[in-house]
């Protein structure tokens, strides 16, 4: 067997990181983020303690990652050309790729809206949420404007807070809640002017 390349290494660093933040979404969805462990995300991810630390400095660490890296995606559907700017397809696009989020990666939404009244645990993400919230309602704001709408922030305010509501009626509710319905007359009121 010849030894490892560094490009196999990396792999394996990534794989084992993406394992990490599975299980903790997990647990910290479920379980809360203050009743999870660290011993206890390393036990369900099948590794030891020390080999968790290798990769993260501490719960809070991870925790900034898997929501980073939760809103990083909320980005790249926003603003899939990486321009600044959303056009009409992006708008329609984001909301149609955000619906299937929410239906595929729920644990992560879970995480999202319990962390949000926590005032500790906010804490710990609060300048990277705030700085990536920043970009996003400017980004929407800028295409409310120059779609010609009478107050375009407070559009892009709504919007944002009508996909919240959504998001979290359906996490609660999801055996009972329309979301293709819902999905198909938000794009009629928002992307179809």
């Amino acid at each position: 067997m010849s030894p490892r390349t560094e490009k196999q290494f990396e792999e394996i660093r990534e794989s084992k990181k993406a394992l990490i933040q599975e299980v903790a979404l997990e647990l910290f969805a479920t379980k809360g983020y203050h009743s999870t462990s660290i011993s206890m995300i390393a036990k369900k991810a099948g590794i030891s303690k020390g080999l968790l630390y290798n990769y993260y400095e501490s719960k809070e660490d991870l925790l900034n990652e898997i929501v980073i890296h939760g809103l990083n995606q909320i980005m790249l559907m926003m603003d899939p050309n990486q321009d600044g700017e959303m056009t009409d397809n992006e708008l329609e696009s984001m909301i149609h790729e955000s619906f299937e989020i929410l239906k595929s990666h729920s644990r992560f939404w879970i995480l999202y809206f319990s962390l949000l009244p926590q005032a500790d645990v906010f804490e710990i993400v609060k300048n990277k949420f705030t700085e990536i919230y920043k970009v996003m309602t400017n980004m929407m704001t800028e295409y409310f404007r120059k779609r010609g709408d009478e107050d375009p922030e407070a559009e892009a305010v709504i919007l944002g807070s009508l996909l919240d509501g959504i998001y979290i009626n359906y996490i609660f509710n999801r055996e009972n809640f329309p979301l293709e319905a819902v999905k198909n007359k938000l794009i009629s009121i928002y992307c179809h002017k």
